[in-house]
C-alpha cells in the first residue's frame, strides 16, 4: 500500500513550527533584518533626493510584513516612480508571460521583464536616478531572479543610473557550493545569465558585485547589508517568515532540493508543481513508485531518504497535469551532508534504466544542467554520477576562491 507521504507531512507542518518561528526571543537571539529594514532604520538617507524605480515582487516587504512598495509609496525622502516585475509578475502569482500594467493600490506603471522585454529599455527607465532591487532570491543559478537583477544593472550602467540592492538571506545557505558551471558562451538568458555554479552559496547582494566586477557590467553599484545573518544559516535559522518566492516554491526543503531536482523539468518526469510539496517529489504515470525508491535508498546518499507516493500535478505547461502520477518523495534528513545533484544525476540514471526508451529530453536541459556534456555521460554512457561531480571540483573551487572578496558576512 502507498504511504502518502504528503498529506503525512503537510499535517506535521502544521503542528511543528519552522526552527527560524520558533526560536525563544528571550534567550537573545535577534532576528535577521533585511536590506529594506536597515533601509527604514536610517529613514531612506541612501535614497535622500533620488527619484527611483522599484525592482520587486509580494517578497518585498519587511519584518512588519508592509510591503516594500508601499514603505516606497509612502516616504518622502525619494520618489518612487516606476515598478518593474520579474518573473512570476508583481504578485508572485503568474506562472506563464507576464505583462506590463499598472499597480491597483499605487497607480504606478509595472514594467513587466518577464514579458515582451526581459532588460528595462531606455524609454521605461526615462526620469530616473536609481533602480532599486528587492527580491527574494532561493539560491540557484537558474532561478530567474537573479538573472533579472544583472540585465537591470546592465540597463543601469547604459543610461547611467544608479543600483541599490537591498540584501536578504540566501535560504540554502551561504556555505554549500555545487552543480556544473556553464561556459560564457553558453551563458546570457536567464537561467545562465553568467557562469556561477548551480548552487553559488551566495545572496543577491554578493552576486551583485560579482557580476558587476567580474563579469564587466560597471555599473555604480551599492549594497545595503542585512543585519545578524550568518552564512551557515537556512532560512528557518533567520526568525523570519517564508513567502513563496514563486508559486511553486512553496517551502525550505524545496528550495533545497530544487538545484538537482529543477533538472528534471526537462524530461518527461513531473516535479510536483501545483501540489503542496513541489520539487520534495517527483514521478510519472509510468512510473513505479515502490521500485524507484527502494532503488534510490539503495544508493545510500548521505541525508536524504526516498518513499513512494502518489501525487496529481495541476499547475499548466508541465507534464502530466491532472495525473495521477507514481513516484518518490524525497526527505532531507540531514543538511550538512546531502547532496542534492547527486540525487537528482542518479535519478535521471535510473528512470532510463528502468523506462528505456520513456524518457525524453526537452528543451532546456543543457542551459539548466550547465554542462553540454552531461546528457551524452549521463544517459548514453552510463557514467557514474560521482565522477561526473568529481570532474566539477575544479572550476568550484576556482569560484570559491574568486567569490571571497564579494562576501558580507562572516559564518
Amino acid at each position: 500500500m502507498i504511504v502518502w507521504w504528503a498529506l503525512i507531512l503537510s499535517l506535521v507542518a502544521v503542528c511543528l513550527p519552522c526552527q527560524g518561528e520558533g526560536m525563544d526571543d528571550s534567550a537573545g537571539f535577534e532576528k535577521v533584518q533585511n536590506g529594506i529594514d536597515v533601509l527604514l532604520a536610517e529613514q531612506f538617507a541612501p535614497l535622500q533626493g533620488l527619484t527611483v524605480g522599484l525592482i520587486t515582487n509580494h517578497t518585498g516587504r519587511s519584518l512588519d510584513g508592509t510591503s516594500t512598495i508601499d514603505l516606497f509609496h509612502r516616504t518622502r525622502v525619494c520618489r518612487l516612480k516606476a515598478l518593474f516585475s520579474p518573473e512570476h509578475g508583481i504578485q508572485g502569482l503568474a506562472d506563464e508571460k507576464v505583462h506590463s500594467g499598472t499597480d491597483a493600490h499605487t497607480g504606478l506603471k509595472v514594467f513587466s521583464l518577464y514579458g515582451d522585454s526581459r532588460k528595462p529599455t531606455p524609454d521605461m527607465l526615462k526620469g530616473l536616478d536609481a533602480l532599486v532591487f528587492d527580491i527574494q532570491d532561493i539560491g540557484t543559478r537558474f532561478y530567474t531572479y537573479i538573472g533579472t537583477l544583472s540585465l537591470c544593472m546592465q540597463a543601469a550602467r547604459e543610461n547611467d543610473l544608479q543600483v541599490i540592492v537591498l540584501d536578504r538571506p540566501n535560504p540554502i545557505g551561504g556555505i554549500k557550493i555545487g552543480g556544473a558551471i556553464p561556459s560564457a558562451a553558453d551563458c546570457g538568458d536567464l537561467v545562465s545569465i553568467h557562469p556561477i555554479p548551480t548552487c553559488h552559496g551566495m545572496t543577491v547582494g554578493e552576486l551583485a558585485g560579482l557580476f558587476n566586477d567580474q563579469f564587466g557590467i560597471g555599473c555604480r553599484l551599492s549594497v545595503i547589508p542585512m543585519k545578524n545573518w550568518k552564512r551557515a544559516w537556512y532560512f528557518d535559522e533567520t526568525g523570519q517568515k517564508w513567502v513563496n518566492p514563486s508559486p511553486n516554491m512553496k517551502t525550505l526543503e524545496g528550495a533545497f532540493l530544487y538545484p538537482g531536482i529543477g533538472i528534471c523539468e526537462t524530461l518527461n518526469l513531473s516535479v510536483a508543481r501545483g501540489t503542496d510539496h513541489p520539487f520534495e517529489m517527483y514521478g510519472a504515470p509510468c512510473m513505479d513508485g515502490r521500485k524507484v525508491s527502494e532503488e534510490m535508498s539503495h544508493l545510500g546518499l548521505p541525508g536524504l531518504e526516498f518513499f513512494p507516493v502518489d501525487f496529481i500535478p495541476t499547475a499548466s505547461g508541465h507534464p502530466f497535469r491532472g495525473q495521477v502520477c507514481h513516484g518518490v518523495r524525497i526527505e532531507v534528513t540531514d543538511r550538512s551532508i546531502a547532496d542534492p545533484f547527486r540525487a537528482g544525476l542518479h535519478l535521471v540514471q535510473l528512470f532510463q534504466r528502468l523506462y528505456p526508451g520513456q524518457i525524453q529530453w526537452r528543451k532546456g536541459f543543457d542551459a539548466l544542467a550547465g554542462d553540454r556534456t552531461l546528457w551524452r555521460r549521463l544517459i548514453t554512457e552510463q557514467e557514474d554520477p560521482a565522477s561526473i561531480l568529481a570532474g566539477w571540483e575544479k572550476p568550484l573551487e576556482q569560484f570559491r576562491e574568486v567569490r571571497k572578496k564579494y562576501l558580507l558576512y562572516s559564518e
